[in-house]
């Protein structure tokens, strides 16, 4: 699938899923137009309602500008990265983390223990219970380091020659930078290949940060939705393991975590599990 990226002019003659993403992605394209021409009719720029709201306030702010980027075309694929980078990337996180957790119990085990000792069940969380987690905290990033979800990061353009080591990079030269060797530094990761929350903690059971964390990138142009994401994957996991016990339905030692490929981004293969409550139990995928 990887071809497909590094090499688009090649999508038209290749067979594959692919087109059937394409596809969709033109979809989308049309929905998010079709919107934007809906907010257009009633836009009061005084009295903003929406993301769309403000992007056609500034597009007309600028609109005597010709080198101005709000421009409708900005508009629509920022559009679909919302669609696809805040929706579809924290999904397959949740779900590959959940996987995680029923095949180490143990994990699991420490969680419920550090809830029951930060939260209960009285009452709800917060962001900022987070300070007060760190092995949870620890198992979120941990997560998103051993699934290593988007190896490739998204490309990015050189604005000038560059020397890099024993290399020059001609202004204009696309990168995509590769992610994966970060994650398995075992340098910085003892364990790189096992999952173990304790990489991101220290002696003490404190939270450790990590420069080799990166799953949003580094730099000016790391995503623009980090801080986003990291809150809605520490409050969704908090609260499916505050209400529930997870429980697999096999053994746990032949759960597999060998991921399913979608273009450029590794998803978790389909599996069942129990969530037990003290009420009942339900059978979940």
């Amino acid at each position: 699938m990887s071809l497909y990226n590094f090499l688009p002019a090649f999508r038209a003659y290749l067979p594959g899923e692919h087109k059937r993403i394409l596809k969709i992605n033109e979809e989308l394209k049309d929905f998010i137009l079709e919107r934007v021409k809906e907010h257009q009719k009633v836009l009061d720029p005084n009295n903003p309602q929406d993301y769309i709201d403000y992007y056609l306030s500034k597009m007309q702010q600028e609109k005597d500008n010709p080198q101005s980027e709000f421009d409708l075309e900005n508009l629509k694929m920022t559009g679909v990265d919302l669609f696809s980078a805040g929706t579809e990337t924290t999904n397959s996180t949740i779900r590959y983390g959940l996987l995680l957790i029923l095949k180490h119990p143990e994990v699991q085990a420490k969680i419920h223990e550090e809830i029951e000792h930060v939260i209960g069940h009285n009452r709800l969380h917060s962001i900022k219970d987070r300070q007060d987690m760190p092995y949870m905290d620890a198992v979120v990033h941990e997560v998103q380091r051993f699934i290593d979800l988007i190896p490739f990061n998204i490309p990015h353009a050189v604005n000038w020659d560059i020397h890099f080591q024993e290399y020059i990079l001609p202004k204009d030269t696309t990168i995509f930078p590769e992610l994966t060797p970060v994650w398995h530094d075992n340098k910085e990761f003892s364990k790189a290949v096992q999952f173990d929350p304790q990489h991101f903690l220290d002696k003490n059971g404190k939270f450790k940060k990590s420069d080799h964390f990166m799953p949003f990138s580094v730099g000016k142009q790391s995503c623009v939705g980090e801080g986003l994401a990291r809150m809605e994957l520490f409050l969704f996991l908090i609260t499916i393991l505050q209400n529930f016990t997870l429980k697999p339905v096999g053994d746990p030692n032949e759960i597999s975590l060998k991921p399913n490929r979608v273009l450029f981004t590794k998803v978790p293969p389909h599996y069942y599990a129990f969530f037990l409550t003290k009420k009942n139990t339900k059978l979940i995928w």
